[in-house]
């Protein structure tokens, strides 16, 4: 019992300290992360690299993945480059496994680690800010160090109980007929399976097993076949958070169980050899070392086999979860709202271009009305989503781009309403002023379009920085010369209509809807240009 409960105790504090330090460790990297992890995936290679590098740093993969996910939805990321970022991770999550191996389960650091708790929850509880999360980065490591002691303690008395022999033998130790080890072998991957899955921590169950190890309870061969189902288990945590999530959280979710999947399969095809090798090893070198070390190739092992068929694996995976959201809100993802304001806002700004590109499009056709209707929807869907929108933008600059969006977001509200009366622009317009203003209205419809396409699939480079969007600042010049001409028409083509009617050349109901016609077009050229100037930042 008292075995029980030290074991069952030092994972309760490894697992808090774990929890403690990552809040600290994210705090501390702010908005930074969202930054850097938007800048890193430029290439596959570098995706990868830099997933690694950070997923150490803030120790938690799920940081990395969830921060991904809503850069990928937001479009600021393609699903490529997120699952690159992605296998990063699994990368740098391998990290703790090293700290308990070269220095958890050889040295007792309770008596220094207790003091360092003290402090850190002092400065959480005190501090502000910075200061506090650095206490909390603090007092969450030093309490992992309290939880490995707790648990080597309980592991010693383990080891007194248990015995390698009392578990299943393996493929590659001596005298083991090959069925009666791959059955051994297979029975501990789904043992390492059920104990992550309990843990809902692949971090917690190895540091359980390399203690374990570390105390003599089981052997090298044995700890390497539960290293391959605890890697297995922590996709369970990731499947269970698919369901009911959004389409890309979904795809990095199959994805990931995939590449889960796939390195188990090649690592258990390779297992007698790998066994034999590390129980050679073992001789010149520390099995709990070997384990941290068959750890982490085991996960760059299966990123070097799927980084060069990246674009095949994620056809593949976009082929087993489809698109199935509506086009007109697909960046709209709760992801992207965990993920900051900024990546939010940038969800909002490429929805609300999107669907200028969709009005602007279908103006002057037959699906015009329909068209309107839905993106009014649309449209409602974005206001809503910006108002859980609660924390401020980091910089003024942002806050100004910000307001940009919402200027935008206004007026492409006011085209869909204009639009969808188009029943209003259904008089005769046959002299040279109705003339040249369907003409202006029509090229105006066919440049934002052209405009808003490009800013849907622009990058916003500022992130942080403040920069602004990257300028299509010759269509916006153009459309605002459009409409300039269309605003200085209308007065001259209404009083020639007036006059016109004045002689009764036409009646008045012929006069009166041309003039309404005229002002709808003027008014629909305004709102698509200052649509397009406020999404592109170019506003005069």
């Amino acid at each position: 019992m008292e075995t029980t409960v030290a074991i069952a105790g030092g994972v309760g504090f490894f697992l808090l300290g774990m929890a403690v330090m990552t809040d600290g460790l994210k705090a501390l990297a702010g908005s930074a992360l969202r930054t850097v992890l938007a800048k890193a995936a430029a290439t596959s290679l570098s995706g990868t690299v830099w997933g690694a590098v950070i997923t150490l740093l803030v120790q938690s993969s799920s940081a990395t993945t969830m921060t991904t996910i809503g850069l990928v939805s937001a479009g600021l990321l393609t699903f490529p480059q997120g699952l690159s970022l992605v296998f990063g991770a699994n990368i740098g999550t391998t990290g703790t496994g090293w700290l308990v191996a070269l220095l958890g389960v050889r040295v007792s650091l309770t008596a220094y680690a207790l003091p360092i708790v003290f402090a850190g929850a002092l400065l959480k509880l005190m501090g502000k800010g910075r200061w506090a999360a650095s206490g909390a980065s603090i007092a969450g490591f030093a309490l992992i160090l309290v939880g490995l002691t707790t648990l080597q303690q309980g592991m010693g008395g383990l080891a007194e109980q248990l015995n390698p022999a009392d578990l299943p033998a393996v493929l590659g130790g001596a005298g083991v007929p090959w069925w009666s080890g791959a059955l051994g072998v297979l029975t501990l991957v789904a043992t390492g399976i059920v104990i992550t899955t309990v843990m809902q921590s692949s971090t917690a169950a190895i540091t359980v097993t390399i203690s374990a190890l570390y105390a003599g309870a089981i052997g090298l061969d044995q700890a390497l076949a539960l290293v391959i189902g605890q890697n297995i288990g922590t996709s369970t945590s990731s499947a269970m958070a698919a369901i009911g999530a959004s389409n890309t959280a979904k795809r990095l979710a199959a994805a990931y169980i995939a590449f889960k999947l796939i390195a188990a399969v090649i690592a258990l095809v390779l297992f007698p050899v790998i066994a034999r090798l590390m129980v050679l090893a073992s001789d010149t070198v520390d099995p709990v070392t070997l384990v941290a070390a068959f750890h982490t190739a085991y996960n760059v092992m299966g990123v070097a086999i799927l980084l060069p068929l990246l674009g095949p694996f994620t056809r593949a995976i976009e082929r087993m979860v489809p698109d199935r959201g509506s086009p007109f809100i697909r960046y709209l993802d709760p992801a992207t709202l965990a993920a900051s304001p900024t990546v939010a806002v940038e969800a909002a700004r490429r929805t609300v271009a999107h669907v200028l590109g969709i009005l602007c499009s279908s103006a002057g056709s037959s699906n015009e009305q329909p068209a309107a209707a839905q993106s009014s929807d649309a449209l409602l869907q974005v206001q809503v989503f910006l108002s859980k929108v609660t924390e401020p933008l980091p910089s003024e600059d942002e806050r100004q781009w910000y307001i940009g969006t919402l200027h935008a977001l206004d007026h492409v509200l006011r085209l869909a309403n204009a639009l969808e009366e188009s029943w209003k622009v259904d008089a005769s317009l046959d002299n040279s002023d109705e003339r040249r203003a369907v003409q202006l209205y029509r090229d105006a419809m066919r440049t934002t379009a052209e405009s808003a396409i490009l800013l849907e699939h622009t990058t916003v480079r500022h992130m942080a920085a403040g920069e602004p969007v990257e300028k299509p600042a010759r269509i916006i010049e153009d459309l605002a010369r459009r409409s300039g001409e269309l605003a200085g028409l209308r007065p001259q083509h209404r009083r020639t209509t007036l006059d016109l009617i004045a002689s009764g050349r036409i009646t008045a109901s012929d006069g009166f809807a041309s003039v309404e016609a005229v002002r709808l077009l003027d008014q629909r050229t305004h709102h698509a240009w200052r649509a397009a100037a406020h999404l592109a930042g170019v506003v005069a």
